[in-house]
């Protein structure tokens, strides 16, 4: 038997193109709400992988799932279906307002996907229906099409030129958009919290103004709930909280608890413009990625769940506003269910990130959401315990950051 080499920090370094900047430690076993690195020091789990692991890690039924499917067959290509893919579309469908599913491997390319689809369907109306409205401090992905589309220079100025005619507006700024709306928009793309942007959520006004502008100027509406999706906000999807139907819905992060995948979800009179040969992938929709989904979804869509999200939700609420009440390090908290950010207040302007490193000092991971914004995205049924002993470690790094 082969003997596993030793790796290090370091190695990432040396051998890895320099597109991320990992911590100091590596994870290498979890468990629930809980990780261990190579030295054995724990780490209770705020991050959730980035609103990914929606069951915590090596979630005992989701592994069964993942073992029973690896014995049957794991990829076939497009030339075939599967019935785990067939399954799971059912799910989706039935779940929400869609008539059918398109499945790829992750967030930017469900949304690669929705643009693409909204440029056809702006091209089927004639004329020059060809623009799509975004937002400042937006993100989409990383492809080219969809880091235009995010509303982050930071992101995309270095790629130019970029694809063209996408206009980036204020975030609930209803106004802004109503004038600069027009017969030639194709589609109007939000996220019903921004997550990269700072975790701030819509104002109901706006999605429903939205929906309205769109359906005046024959405009797709394309809600991209993958980092608000799959039970994340207390509902299946955030849209359901809003009560807002959009014409398309991106889904990918916490949809595979931990397996990549990516799913669009639409309704039968914009599939259709979709045909054999016009979009595709070679992994979309694979077996054990969408056996793996099937078996997420059905543990999470329960009302036990949902539910538990709300439940959760105050906890961290009440925990936070109990450091803050000490330590006045946060302007305020803000966000839905476990999508939560705590903005940094004026006197610490700037230091989320350092907050994040003290953090995971103390034995708590945690994210950010850019300079100011320290964000949690847990496991939705992360234990109250788990959340406890959490906070405890994130008041440790606190007062030190205050010190």
């Amino acid at each position: 038997m082969q003997q596993q080499q030793n790796v290090s920090r370091q190695n990432f370094d040396d051998w890895m193109v320099p597109v991320y900047a990992p911590a100091t430690f590596i994870p290498v076993r979890g468990d629930g709400s809980w990780l261990w690195d190579q030295e054995g020091k724990d780490y209770v789990d705020f991050a959730g992988g980035i609103a990914v692991n929606a069951l915590g890690h090596a979630h005992p039924e989701i592994k069964k799932t993942l073992m029973e499917q690896a014995d049957k067959v794991w990829h076939l290509g497009n030339g075939y279906t599967n019935e785990p893919v067939l399954r799971l579309a059912k799910q989706l469908i039935e779940a929400t307002f869609a008539d059918k599913v398109f499945f790829c491997n992750s967030g930017a390319e469900a949304n690669e996907a929705a643009l693409k689809l909204a440029r056809l369907y702006g091209r089927k109306q004639g004329g020059n229906k060809s623009e799509i409205i975004a937002f400042n401090n937006a993100f989409h992905g990383r492809t080219l099409f969809t880091v235009t589309a995010g509303g982050q220079p930071k992101y995309s100025e270095d790629f130019a030129p970029l694809p063209q005619d996408i206009t980036h507006l204020p975030f609930n700024d209803l106004a802004a958009v109503a004038s600069q709306m027009s017969d030639r928009t194709c589609a109007v793309i939000v996220e019903p919290i921004q997550g990269e942007g700072g975790v701030l959520p819509a104002d109901a006004h706006f999605l429903q103004g939205l929906r309205e502008l769109c359906d005046k100027h024959h405009a797709l509406l394309i809600f991209d709930e993958v980092q608000t999706g799959v039970g994340r906000t207390g509902e299946l999807y955030a849209y359901q909280c809003y009560g807002v139907v959009p014409d398309i819905l991106t889904s990918a992060k916490a949809l595979g608890g931990g397996f990549p995948i990516g799913a669009m979800l639409t309704l039968d009179r914009y599939a259709v413009l979709f045909q054999p040969g016009t979009h595709g992938t070679t992994y979309g929709g694979n077996p054990l990625a969408t056996a793996v989904a099937g078996k997420v979804l059905a543990l999470i869509n329960t009302p036990e769940v949902l539910s538990g999200v709300q439940k959760r939700h105050q906890w961290f609420i009440d925990g936070l506003k109990r450091i803050n009440d000490q330590f006045h390090v946060f302007r305020e908290v803000r966000g839905a269910g476990l999508l939560l950010g705590a903005v940094m207040s004026e006197r610490y302007a700037g230091q989320a990130k350092q907050l994040n490193t003290l953090a995971a000092e103390e034995g708590l991971i945690a994210l950010i959401a850019g300079p100011d914004v320290l964000r949690f995205a847990p496991s939705l049924i992360i234990p109250g315990a788990d959340i406890e002993e959490g906070l405890n470690r994130l008041e440790r790094a606190v007062k030190r950051l205050c010190a």
